[in-house]
């Protein structure tokens, strides 16, 4: 017979577990639109076709596949009404400390002209793929968004504003492409609103990642769109990691000239550079999801006054999504208070719980019981963090080949184990000191935690701060009512509706974490799963009876959860010909005195790898892209062309010397790609007196110690011009290192099996002739 009690828990359970599928729904990419979809409409499937023409063959920056591609790019702009440019131009990063990259880019650019336009609306991806990546999602997509958005705006009135199309170059060798763009391109000289579209992996929602600096307007601009997806902690986590985008030259534009929003889809990330990322590979409701919001978005931005919006907000929002397509958000300056009312309202209840007494007139928690609830609090954070890195050590001592991986092929046999896990840690630690501790001070000691961790992302990230703040806010509040509730009932109405908007907050997160930093670093998505399990502290306390077995039976639930999603996740992901382990090998010829070595960067070498590079060594003496500590083994010696440098010119003037080289490739092909990736100067550990220098009439910046370390992409047979100061008497030494690649036909390589593939690195396939030069 079921009680009103085990009822009433009944009710509360389903009722958080359809909110939390509600929430998990809102961020999933909606289905895919046919071509026969209205024309004022985005299709996916009519956006495929683009896929599969920019897709079809691997087309590094600077390949004839590259220029092929740029060739459609620009017929298919002009059956849509554009009038495309090539725009040639030297791009720049300096994004990697000391070493700069420069490349000789040619973006498409075309501008969809508006009636009255205030600042232009620039729409952005990449077209060039990863050296052996089809890039048919990175970024095939966001180019193929852009041309079905180009085509549906067509059908509708015109914009306000000018839309500019930027369709860049050498993205993936150097962000040099989008850095042309910014530094010379006219249409970008007064600034603008920037939409960059990107796609890390296969599949998933497509999620607005990264902002400019002051992104309130901009955010409240995202919100009108049918899927909105982003979080302001997303925005937080993504500033603080070294990895960038097209967007990064936008930002780091030294007149602050640009605002803007970046999106990608980031799940499947398996494929990411890979030779699997190809067109079948691509979910068509990912391209949806893309599509769909960017046409809603440039039409609103195009119709608004980018003048305003083109500066930043004196604020950045914070903001998440909730089902219905609604994105709530609220300025920057209520993180604080919100933060510090959260504080307030887990300590108001912590002193209302501390006074309250039984029926025998015995505290039901003493200060001293609080402050052990509000330590033991620690354990489940922690409990998670050692659990998820548990899961992928026993992940990678199964299968060794995931320890290249950021996430298995087909993850979610894994991902729900690792949330078996943190349920069993959260429920293990409930259950287990409940009684000693009593259930009063283990749910101020969640709520404590959570309160405390909104503080301290106050502080640190305040963009992230919401994700503990409003649960613990909901939870403290809702706690003080339950206090004060006239029934069992009352109290469990009033600690469910607390414990909702965790659910809401926390439980899209979650999804979205998983593929964004995946299994490899679990520990993330583990921690923000275990702050939904402690908001859900107080339905526990409420709903799970002291007495009986319900307590061991819902740990042991989550216990086989656990094991059996393990099981499950091992029987579904395989390593095939379809899903091959990736492995790294490059080949490194010293031209001097014909020394070579198979190279791989992999932490630990697989099984295939060893067979070529087995033991640590230091080869960053000769090969400066290595570190002092790579695997490597000896090769026999390839007959490789070696680089060559030409002083066109070499003048003093006072103190200084100044030599103007040509540096060319050899004649030859390094590596059966078919395509030279660069050539590297560098006078580390040679020359330390370098004073100033630029390569293809870029200057590039030279370290304080005086080293040159610089690539140039895709020189072509007349290579490029580098002009190089150092004090007046001094030897100029260079170490000059050309970058091919493909590996097949090197004497020694017998080729991957089926089942050991490429894995999705700008280090594999790699061929390197290094020879040193004294000028």
């Amino acid at each position: 017979m079921i009680t009103r009690a085990r009822a009433t828990a009944l009710l509360v359970w389903l009722f958080l577990g359809a909110l939390a599928a509600l929430s998990v729904l809102a961020v999933l990419p909606p289905s895919a639109r046919g071509v026969d979809a209205p024309p004022d409409e985005f299709s996916a499937q009519r956006a495929f076709a683009d896929v599969e023409a920019v897709g079809s063959t691997v087309h590094p920056h600077g390949t004839a596949a590259n220029d092929e591609v740029r060739d459609h790019l620009v017929e298919r702009l002009t059956e849509l009404g554009l009038e495309p440019e090539v725009v040639d131009g030297v791009g720049m990063s300096g994004r990697l400390g000391d070493q700069s990259r420069v490349a000789a880019t040619q973006n498409v650019v075309a501008t969809l002209p508006g009636t009255d336009p205030t600042k232009p609306l620039i729409l952005m991806a990449h077209y060039d793929s990863a050296e052996v990546s089809h890039g048919g999602n990175d970024d095939g997509a966001g180019v193929a968004t852009i041309l079905e958005t180009v085509r549906a705006l067509a059908e509708g009135p015109a914009l306000r504003n000018d839309v500019v199309v930027v369709l860049t170059d050498a993205e993936e060798a150097c962000l040099c492409g989008a850095e042309a763009f910014v530094d010379a391109d006219p249409r970008g000289a007064d600034g603008g609103v920037v939409l960059n579209l990107e796609a890390r992996g296969s599949a998933g929602p497509a999620i607005m990642f990264e902002t400019s600096d002051g992104n309130a307007d901009l955010v409240d601009a995202y919100a009108t769109v049918p899927y909105p997806v982003g979080s302001s902690l997303a925005v937080e986590v993504y500033r603080i990691l070294p990895n960038d985008t097209d967007f990064s030259p936008f930002l780091d534009d030294p007149a602050g000239r640009f605002t803007g929003l970046n999106t990608a889809y980031i799940d499947g990330s398996a494929t990411y550079h890979a030779p699997q990322d190809t067109p079948e590979r691509m979910s068509l409701a990912s391209l949806q999801h893309h599509g769909a919001n960017a046409l809603a978005l440039v039409r609103t931005l195009g119709d608004d006054d980018l003048t305003a919006l083109a500066t930043p907000s004196s604020t950045d929002a914070t903001y998440f999504p909730l089902p219905g397509g609604v994105l709530a958000r609220y300025p920057g300056w209520l993180v604080w208070p919100l933060a510090l009312l959260a504080l307030g309202a887990v300590a108001a209840l912590a002193v209302v719980m501390g006074r309250r007494r039984d029926d025998d007139g015995a505290r039901l928690a003493g200060p001293g019981r609080l402050a052990l609830g509000f330590a033991a609090g620690l354990l489940p954070i922690v409990g998670a963090v050692l659990g998820s890195m548990g899961l992928w050590w026993l992940m990678v001592a199964v299968r060794p080949g995931y320890g290249e991986m950021l996430d298995p092929w087909q993850p979610w046999g894994f991902r729900v184990a690792l949330l078996g896990i943190v349920a069993l840690v959260v429920t293990g630690w409930f259950v287990g000191l409940r009684r000693r501790l009593g259930t009063p001070a283990l749910v101020i000691g969640a709520l404590g935690w959570l309160a405390v961790l909104g503080v301290v992302l106050a502080a640190l990230t305040p963009g992230g701060s919401y994700l503990a703040a409003l649960p613990a806010l909901a939870g403290g509040v809702a706690g003080l009512v339950a206090v004060f509730a006239q029934s069992e009932t009352a109290r469990a109405v009033v600690v469910t509706v607390g414990a909702a908007v965790g659910v809401l907050v926390l439980a899209p997160v979650v999804l979205l974490f998983f593929p964004a930093l995946g299994l490899a670093t679990g520990a993330a998505p583990a921690v923000v799963a275990v702050l939904l399990g402690m908001a859900l502290v107080p339905v526990l306390a409420v709903t799970l009876p002291l007495a009986g077995r319900a307590g061991g039976w819902l740990v042991g639930a989550c216990g086989v959860l656990a094991v059996g999603a393990f099981g499950v996740g091992l029987a579904v992901d395989s390593f095939d010909a379809e899903h091959p382990e990736p492995t790294k090998l490059a080949y490194a010829l010293d031209a001097d005195d014909g020394t070579a070595w198979w190279v791989t960067d992999e932490a630990d070498p697989s099984d295939w790898t060893a067979q070529y590079a087995d033991s640590r060594t230091d080869l960053s003496g000769t090969f400066p892209m290595f570190h002092d500590d790579v695997w490597a083994g000896p090769a026999e010696t390839a007959d490789l062309p070696a680089p060559s440098v030409e002083v066109v010119s070499d003048e003093t003037a006072g103190d200084e010397r100044t030599l103007t080289l040509r540096v060319r490739p050899g004649d030859g092909e390094i590596g059966t790609a078919g395509a030279l990736r660069y050539i590297e100067l560098n006078s580390a550990d040679i020359t330390d007196q370098v004073l100033t220098a630029s390569v293809a009439g870029r200057d590039v910046p030279v370290a304080d110690d005086g080293v040159l370390d610089t690539r140039f992409y895709a020189p072509g047979a007349d290579g490029f011009e580098a002009v190089v100061t150092v004090p007046a008497g001094d030897d100029l030494q260079l170490r000059v290192v050309s970058a091919g690649g493909g590996l097949d036909g090197l004497p020694g390589f017998d080729g991957r099996p089926d089942g050991i593939g490429v894995a999705g690195s700008h280090t594999s396939e790699l061929v390197l002739v290094e020879t040193t030069v004294v000028l």
